[in-house]
């Protein structure tokens, strides 16, 4: 799929999503500083990848929906290039994660954020009505000197 505003373009194209500006990218984040270049492949390789592109063709924003296309799915590695913010971009570019057709009727659709709240809120995401409920598996150091730490040791979570 495909959207245009301006001279800028969100598609979903796997050909047209450089993979290398991704990792470039998320090793600038909080959240996968430490991410090797073969994971972000394989992220994208088995998610809903949406590119935003500049006119000139380069990668600018991004985002991925982790999902069954049926009852749920997971917003993540959203971002807009520093040089892009403030114009609206990311907005749009959730707008039209939500828009695509393989995301509707879902039951639900999570995300984690630590500081843009106010943009998802915009677009009818709140605080989990139940955070009792929920749970989760976490290895922070995953990628920190190419090795898994073993999850089934209490220390490691």
């Amino acid at each position: 799929m495909e959207w245009r505003h301006d001279a800028f373009v969100i598609t979903t194209d796997p050909a047209r999503i450089d993979p290398l500006a991704v990792h470039g990218f998320l090793r600038t984040t909080y959240w996968a500083s430490d991410i090797p270049e073969d994971v972000v492949r394989r992220s994208m390789e088995h998610s809903l990848c949406f590119g935003l592109l500049a006119p000139d063709g380069s990668l600018v924003g991004f985002a991925r929906a982790v999902t069954d296309r049926a009852t749920f799915a997971y917003l993540c590695d959203v971002f807009i290039a520093e040089e892009h913010r403030g114009h609206g971009l990311g907005d749009w570019l959730v707008q039209c994660v939500l828009e695509h057709p393989d995301l509707q009727g879902l039951r639900r659709m999570g995300l984690v954020t630590r500081d843009a709240h106010g943009l998802y809120s915009r677009h009818g995401f709140a605080p989990l009505g139940r955070p009792e409920r929920h749970m989760e598996r976490l290895d922070q150091d995953v990628y920190k000197c190419g090795t898994r730490t073993d999850l089934s040791t209490p220390s490691s979570l």
